[in-house]
């Protein structure tokens, strides 16, 4: 097997004991049985476990950025890209529980991520959101007062906090695509014109 599998299969390895387990309840023993490989070959790759969480974060939301950049570059209308944005994101929750969970629930739990990460992947994708607003006022679609980069972190803590509530109730089920759009509509009866 070569290096960037191996990579790979103990990021996916670690998503899913993460996601099962709890970060601080994980083990990198139980990460490289997942895994399939030695417990020695986890330090080939990573420092410790804070090092596999956050490189499993960041190639996670590499991923997604390339992704949701292809699903809007063919949309010209801010209102459908921002819709579609919301819609992306609320579809990974859904589709990727595992990861889900990581995100928005063990992720937060680790002291070393929130004190000394640096964001710039985090950054990239609220740029996203901040370019569709940009966008939408050189139109002459959103209002000329609206400042791109807080309203990229509002949308996005919006998406953040539903995102929680779909992961931690797991009891009921919603359809994402029509909550997409009610929050999308939400915030853009609030931005156009």
């Amino acid at each position: 097997m070569r290096g960037e599998e191996k990579y790979r299969m103990i990021l996916n390895a670690a998503k899913q004991v993460f996601a099962m387990e709890g970060f601080y309840n994980s083990k990198v023993s139980e990460i490289a049985r997942e895994a399939h490989v030695a417990d020695g070959t986890i330090y080939l790759y990573f420092k410790n476990k804070d090092d596999i969480l956050i490189s499993l974060f960041e190639e996670e939301l590499n991923g997604i950025i390339t992704t949701v950049k292809e699903k809007l570059q063919d949309i010209e209308d801010p209102r459908e890209r921002l819709i579609k944005f919301c819609d992306n994101h609320l579809t990974i929750v859904e589709s990727d529980r595992a990861l889900a969970e990581v995100i928005q629930v063990e992720l937060r739990q680790s002291n070393k991520f929130m004190r000394e990460y640096k964001n710039k992947h985090f950054l990239a994708y609220l740029n996203i959101i901040a370019d569709i607003i940009s966008q939408g006022q050189e139109q002459g679609v959103f209002k000329e007062e609206l400042k791109p980069d807080i309203c990229s972190r509002v949308i996005f803590g919006s998406l953040d906090e539903l995102s929680t509530y779909l992961v931690t109730v797991r009891r009921k089920r919603f359809d994402v695509h029509e909550v997409a759009i009610m929050v999308g509509n939400s915030f853009l009866n609030g931005l156009v014109k």
